[in-house]
């Protein structure tokens, strides 16, 4: 039986296997961390001592790729199982990251409270975008970034994402995305400015080859037709 479209609770079924290499969709998630942080690490400069929110961040390989780069790091995400296997990783690594189980649209923060929020692959699952953006815009500190990459709406998008990496190529669990729920660029611009964001220029990204395994890897490419990149910077308030 086919799951239902935007399956959340595969993050769980999945969590025994987040690290361990085994499992073809989870490396593919792994890949797309090195071609994150270049793009991030351009913006940010130096991640020594900022304070970051991983908003979504699953099992941890977007919160460990930060902290080991000397950030104060907090991950939140709704899934249990995700998380523990998140914490057991880092406590292996050495890495202090700050677990915590919640969603986006309800932020366990104080306003204010981290230099730079992260959200990858996540903001094309969430059950409502406008209150995440609204929590985003509350939990970050003015002239704080929030970078992000997500999924453009479109009938390529829809046809790469979901007919031919799930149910095709089986490059991810069949359900794990709703074209409903992707995100046009010049919609989340608007919503970002409309919050107090500056927001800086999108970047495709996409496939550029394989490595020894014949897993995909990935970087900037010229379009944004599919996954995209961008960041947003919160406006200090005028006095």
């Amino acid at each position: 039986m086919a799951r239902p479209a935007n399956d959340l609770e595969m993050y769980d079924a999945y969590a025994d296997r987040w690290w361990s290499g085994e499992t073809t969709w989870l490396r593919t998630l792994h890949n797309m961390v090195p071609a994150r942080m270049r793009f991030f690490d351009r913006l940010v400069g130096d991640w020594r001592d900022k304070t970051v929110l991983d908003l979504g961040c699953g099992g941890g390989f977007m919160a460990e790729a930060i902290a080991a780069k000397g950030a104060r790091v907090t991950g939140l995400d709704p899934a249990t199982e995700a998380l523990a296997a998140a914490r057991r990783h880092a406590e292996a690594q050495g890495l202090a990251i700050d677990y915590r189980e919640g969603k986006g649209e309800a932020l366990p923060f104080a306003d204010a409270s981290f230099d730079v929020v992260v959200s990858c692959d996540a903001l094309e699952h969430v059950e409502d975008l406008s209150r995440v953006l609204d929590e985003v815009a509350r939990v970050v500190r003015p002239d704080g970034l929030f970078l992000f990459d997500t999924i453009n709406r479109n009938p390529v998008a829809s046809f790469v994402a979901v007919t031919l990496a799930e149910r095709v190529l089986r490059m991810l669990p069949q359900g794990t995305h709703d074209p409903d729920l992707f995100i046009r660029p010049a919609d989340l611009e608007r919503a970002l400015e409309r919050r107090g964001f500056e927001v800086g220029p999108f970047k495709g990204l996409g496939p550029t080859g394989l490595d020894r395994r014949g897993d995909v890897t990935f970087g900037l490419v010229p379009l944004t037709a599919v996954n995209y990149l961008g960041s947003a910077r919160k406006r200090r308030a005028a006095r």
